[in-house]
């Protein structure tokens, strides 16, 4: 189609598309471009654009900003821009990097993206998205909680599976989502952490396969559109902000897994999406001395997070999703990636930090940091000031090493409970900026933690040779289902186990979708690309009365009533002269075995102002052991929890717990958990 003048300039200072004055302002970034061209389409799927219009310098540019202003369009229309080089070669049709909605996905195919510089048919498209159209009625975000509870979840993964009950249209959709939080309501937790949700390439997996997790974005501000029963143009963010008013009405946060430190434009060989065809240079990091993309993130390059543009749009999009799309806070994937510097080399003090730290934005919003990459950076103690929370896989491989047995593990376990004072930057941030966790999405699920050693991948296409092969799992005694009888007890043991442990820790815990009720992978440690069963959530798990999900709840409920674990400063242990909130002891009171070899400990925990305690034996030896606790203050110790109880969710309430007197057994690979409350004698 012919090109035609554009009608008059826009406003340089206002990335991306925004409506006003009678129609919409355009804006984009493109240093090298010799003209660009703004195409729109009458609808997302139709193959040709219905209007082609042309800026030209210097007209529609100032600096390295293209602009103009076009009248009569507004919100829901679909457009792209395509830039044209001093020899006349047009790019590929380029998705907006501001763009807030994306369309055209099931056109899309990877490889007439790399093969054709001037082929629309089978592009991703960017569309108009006008704010204060939604009606937000009176959404307001939920007051903190005294403890945070989070739950990682998969948008699809968590209604996709047809046991969800949800109809079938809305099945792994956002909207699926707002019709079964009651289980997270029930469940007990406070905050729901989502996988990426910002527009990624599914294509970008293995032949066969989709890119399942969406850690392959390519637009930052724009909600998936396949994660949405609503296909028009604008539908996924409407739907997407039904979804968080549903998750605000329920008392619920909202998280959103970021990825700003790689993109799906893969290596120098990738598809040319949306940042590649603008400039390259301005967005990836690139081997001062060879011109090649740097890797940090094992995708293929790396975002220049800390150059002047890509962090302007990383701020953009973060304020985009905090004051429009209303969640509560962000993780960051990859996080070290964002510390480093146009060579690639780490930062003392990255801009880009500095900058969230300081936004008004998103001075309210959780901002949490998945402290590595695969370049060896760690940004574990240190981030700027007490804005930032950690994932703390330190706390994951600890806990995990002591419950399947491993030596020398007592003193950092103790370092662990006690919300990791060893890895805080800053100690008066307290405990609560360690998120402690035992399993997440990558690495094994919980079910398969306690039966597998060794990794199933096969089935991603990868001979295996993809996810970590560092599990520190036990399969107590039998590789993989089908296990005898006794083997199974143990198996529900460790997962109550390390339930518990996580639960009783301080910080602020973590839990996977699917743990609570048992959900198995079948050993795949890496399902990324697996949308099927080995992801989707079987609700059928949570018919089991007996299971995981009534000790999970129960769980949930008592540790969330502890005062002291609401504490958000570190603990202090006590000492005869000074009280403190935790008292250290072993199987005998005061005596913790310090031991290489030991795997027992025992700790009891004080709330300030309370007189209530509680008191947590351990026994990770292949043997049941005699514990004696501490003298009771009330009249007796109380027992709330076993996990070696014949019951698989035996957890009494604590008015129905007996009197505990004198020394008691804990079983092989058991945890008991007493109470001390005077109100109760």
């Amino acid at each position: 189609m012919p090109t035609a003048p554009c009608p008059e300039p826009g406003d340089p200072t206002l990335p991306g598309a925004t409506v006003g004055n009678g129609g919409t302002g355009f804006c984009v970034h493109a240093p090298v471009a010799e003209r660009i061209e703004l195409l729109f389409f009458a609808a997302g799927d139709d193959p040709e654009p219905s209007r082609v219009l042309e800026l030209t310098a210097p007209l529609h540019r100032r600096g390295d900003w293209w602009h103009t202003h076009v009248p009569g369009v507004g919100h829901g229309q679909v457009y792209g821009w395509r830039t044209v080089a001093a020899d006349g070669k047009r790019s590929h049709l380029l998705v907006d990097p501001w763009a807030r909605a994306v369309t055209g996905l099931d056109l899309y195919d990877r490889a007439a993206a790399r093969a054709s510089a001037d082929n629309t048919e089978c592009a991703l498209r960017s569309v108009v998205i006008e704010p204060g159209l939604y009606d937000w009625q009176d959404d307001r975000p939920p007051a903190a909680p005294l403890r945070e509870v989070v739950y990682e979840m998969h948008v699809a993964a968590f209604t996709r599976d047809p046991s969800s009950g949800v109809p079938e249209p809305r099945r792994g959709t956002y909207a699926g989502v707002a019709d079964r939080l009651d289980h997270l309501v029930e469940l007990g937790v406070t905050t729901v952490e989502l996988l990426p949700v910002q527009q990624f390439d599914p294509q970008d997996a293995p032949a066969g396969r989709v890119n399942y997790w969406g850690y392959s974005p390519v637009a930052w501000c724009a909600p998936h559109a396949g994660w949405a029963a609503d296909r028009r143009p604008a539908g996924p963010v409407d739907e997407f902000r039904d979804m968080v008013k549903a998750i605000h009405r329920k008392g619920l946060r909202v998280v959103l897994d970021v990825v700003f430190n790689h993109t799906a434009e893969g290596e120098a060989d990738g598809p040319v999406l949306s940042w590649r065809g603008l400039d390259p240079a301005t967005w990836y990091l690139h081997d001062p001395q060879t011109g090649v993309l740097i890797d940090h993130t094992g995708c293929g390059n790396t975002v220049d997070a800390n150059g002047s543009i890509p962090r302007r749009l990383v701020l953009d999009s973060l304020r985009w999703w905090t004051e429009h799309m209303h969640v509560d806070g962000f993780r960051f994937d990859l996080a070290s990636a964002l510390a480093r510097g146009t060579d690639g080399a780490p930062l003392r003090n990255p801009p880009l930090y500095a900058d969230m730290a300081a936004d008004p934005v998103l001075a309210d919003s959780s901002l949490v940091v998945e402290p590595w990459d695969v370049g060896g950076h760690s940004l574990v103690g240190k981030l700027p000031g007490r804005r930032f929370a950690v994932w703390n896989g330190e706390y994951r491989d600890t806990v995990r090493r002591f419950w399947r047995g491993d030596e020398g593990t007592i003193e950092s376990l103790m370092a662990r409970l006690v919300g990791s004072p060893d890895l805080a930057e800053d100690p008066a941030a307290g405990a609560r900026q360690s998120v402690n966790f035992i399993t997440a999405h990558d690495g094994f699920c919980l079910a398969d933690l306690v039966a597998y050693e060794r990794k199933r991948n096969e089935a991603n296409g990868e001979d295996n040779r993809d996810g970590s092969d560092n599990n520190l799992a036990w399969n107590c005694g039998h590789e993989g289902p089908d296990a005898p009888p006794k083997v199974l007890a143990i198996r529900r043991r460790q997962a109550r186990n390390l339930l518990a442990t996580l639960l009783l820790s301080h910080g602020t815990p973590m839990l996977l979708m699917g743990d609570e009720m048992g959900a198995t992978r079948r050993g795949n440690n890496n399902p990324w690309c697996q949308d099927n069963d080995f992801s989707w959530l079987d609700w059928r798990l949570a018919d089991d009365e007996d299971g995981l999900l009534r000790f999970a709840r129960k769980m949930i409920r008592f540790t969330t009533g502890l005062t002291v674990l609401r504490d958000a400063r570190f603990w202090h242990a006590s000492d005869p002269d000074v009280p403190g909130q935790i008292t250290w002891h072993g199987t005998e009171p005061g005596r913790p075995d310090w031991r290489p070899a030991s795997h027992t400990l025992a700790w009891t925990l004080t709330g300030d102002g309370s007189a209530k305690r509680v008191h947590i034996m351990a026994n990770a030896s292949p043997k049941a052991l005699e514990f004696t606790p501490p003298t009771a203050v009330g009249a007796a110790w109380r027992q709330v929890v076993d996990t070696a109880a014949s019951s698989p969710a035996d957890m009494v309430d604590e008015a129905e717990a007996a009197p505990v007197t004198g020394p008691l057994i804990v079983a092989a690979h058991g945890l008991v958990v007493l109470i001390d409350d005077p109100d109760l004698a």
